[in-house]
């Protein structure tokens, strides 16, 4: 059997080419677009061979493509042109069978809230299993849809030999309603209890067996500023917990909503410290705070949750905040990889 002749757009830092290869498929890469030059520089990196177009989609011509002679496309392309009823209908009226996806990495036992909209479709002609022209996997951020096909999720639970539903990325920092009484840190009862029925949760990792070892962390701690001005909206998570926080590409430099932060002083309860708070003075806060040793996730560790292998990297000069936004960027490696297998039958 020939090898799939694979076209990779919207590339980023290879998230998808690394699935193609997790997947085991037979297949080739023969082109990665991206217009990002920071991105384009780590895809680089980590996939010397593969030739690699620093184009938009739109700069590359019909004449182009089909020089390239691929027969499957991946791509995770910006969702804001984008609705599902028009997405739906164009990959219809071009002829192509499709199945929806809504899945996030804590479905395959991944401690990371990453929930993601995927689609797979191939032309009505073909037949599976996959080997002829028109197949095509998309991800996006969470869209407004209703929620996937049940077959779809079944044929990822086919794969897998154990059962997985759609799940949520919940925000820990959302409003409360009148109703719910807050206990500390913002959080309500109800909160508090999700997160510990999600810590118990055996069928998922602990976030310890993904932390970097060995390495100099004190330039991932939160300075005090941060602490006593976000103190109240911080997802805090310990290296035993089973759940993190989607991270965004504001990660290390943004704090709510943009990722959890870890406390690597576990003797400390934080119950205690945040009822502690009350009264005191901004110094004796901070002072409270700093106990907790709360530090940003690693951009390694981080690609770590991503999915992305041991010999991932990144050239040197790339800094740590443009690893946070590309890996903000990127998708889980390990599911889309169950979905390239799903495309190819």
């Amino acid at each position: 059997m020939e090898p799939l002749r694979v076209l990779e757009l919207y590339s980023g830092v290879g998230g998808m080419h690394q699935a193609l290869r997790e997947s085991g498929i037979p297949a080739h890469v023969v082109a990665a677009i991206d217009v990002n030059d920071v991105a384009n520089e780590v895809y680089k990196y980590n996939f010397p061979q593969t030739q690699l177009l620093a184009k938009t989609i739109e700069g590359i011509s019909l004449e182009e493509f089909d020089r390239l002679s691929f027969n499957m496309i991946l791509m995770s392309p910006p969702c804001q042109p984008f609705t599902r009823d028009l997405l739906i209908k164009t990959i219809e009226n071009c002829g192509f069978q499709y199945q929806e996806f809504l899945l996030s990495p804590t479905s395959l036992g991944i401690p990371n809230s990453r929930l993601r909209y995927f689609l797979i479709a191939k032309l009505q002609s073909e037949s599976l299993p996959f080997q002829a022209p028109g197949q095509v996997l998309m991800e996006f951020p969470k869209m407004e849809s209703e929620h996937p096909q049940q077959h779809a999720i079944d044929a990822v639970n086919k794969i897998e030999g154990k059962k997985i539903e759609p799940n949520i990325c919940f925000d820990s920092s959302r409003q409360c309603s009148r109703k719910e009484a807050i206990l500390f840190k913002l959080e309500t009862a109800e909160e508090i209890e999700r997160k510990h029925h999600q810590d118990s949760d055996l069928s998922v990792q602990m976030l310890k067996d993904f932390l970097e070892d060995d390495i100099d962390m004190n330039q991932y701690f939160l300075p005090p500023k941060s602490l006593l001005r976000y103190a109240l909206l911080l997802d805090i998570v310990k290296p035993t917990c089973r759940r993190s926080m989607c991270f965004t590409k504001g990660y290390g430099r943004y704090i709510e909503g943009t990722g959890s932060v870890l406390q690597t002083a576990e003797d400390v309860q934080i119950e205690d410290i945040y009822k502690s708070l009350t009264n005191l003075s901004q110094e004796e806060k901070i002072t409270k705070l700093l106990m907790l040793k709360l530090r940003y996730f690693t951009p390694k560790e981080i690609a770590n949750l991503l999915g992305f292998p041991p010999e991932f990297g990144f050239p040197e000069n790339i800094t740590v905040k443009q690893r946070y936004r590309l890996l903000g960027n990127s998708l889980n490696v390990h599911v889309v990889a169950k979905l390239i297998k799903v495309l190819y039958g």
